[in-house]
């Protein structure tokens, strides 16, 4: 392996097991994923009741292009490309992943039973890097927000400033 490679290789290693998040993208737009790094690859869980939903065309044979964030600074460190397998509910390489998963899912419901309800209503995904680009893209990365039921928080009255600090009389 050339040099420019294998820094490549450590590059997207370093920077994905450091990052909270991954900006996955399948054959649609990107989503912002949790996942954890483990045996030289991402791997991510969802498409279940209370998961965070997969983007479309992650499946198994796919592959899909991550770009991983900055945890600190929130900007883009480096893009790659994954081949994505989905590797089978209860076998060795399954479990191994899930494991990892588990220890960093936060405010699962049934923490206890999570591993058996991800094997039966949710997709487990390995994102292995194939190829690497370190430069930065030429315009902007800018997508259209999804469709959300969230609002945008609406202007404070205009009254509310004077009701809020002014200062009690005596």
């Amino acid at each position: 392996m050339t040099d420019d490679l294998l820094l490549g290789r450590a590059l997207v290693e370093e920077a994905t097991k450091k990052s909270g998040l991954v900006w996955v993208r399948g054959d649609g737009s990107a989503r912002a994923l949790w996942h954890v790094w483990h045996e030289g690859a991402a791997h991510v869980v969802g498409d279940g009741p209370g998961e965070q939903p997969l983007p479309s065309g992650l499946v198994d044979g796919a592959v899909a292009e991550v770009t991983v964030r900055s945890k600190d600074k929130g900007g883009r460190v480096v893009a790659w490309t994954a081949d994505v397998r989905e590797p089978a509910p209860g076998s060795e390489e399954w479990q191994a992943a899930v494991e990892e998963l588990k220890g960093k899912r936060l405010n699962a419901p049934d923490a206890e039973t999570m591993t058996e309800r991800w094997a039966r209503e949710c997709r487990v995904l390995r994102l292995t890097p194939r190829d690497v680009r370190t430069e930065l893209p030429d315009g902007s990365l800018a997508a259209v927000p999804l469709p959300s039921p969230a609002t945008t928080r609406r202007p404070a009255p205009a009254a509310l400033p004077r009701l809020l600090f002014r200062r009690k009389r005596r």
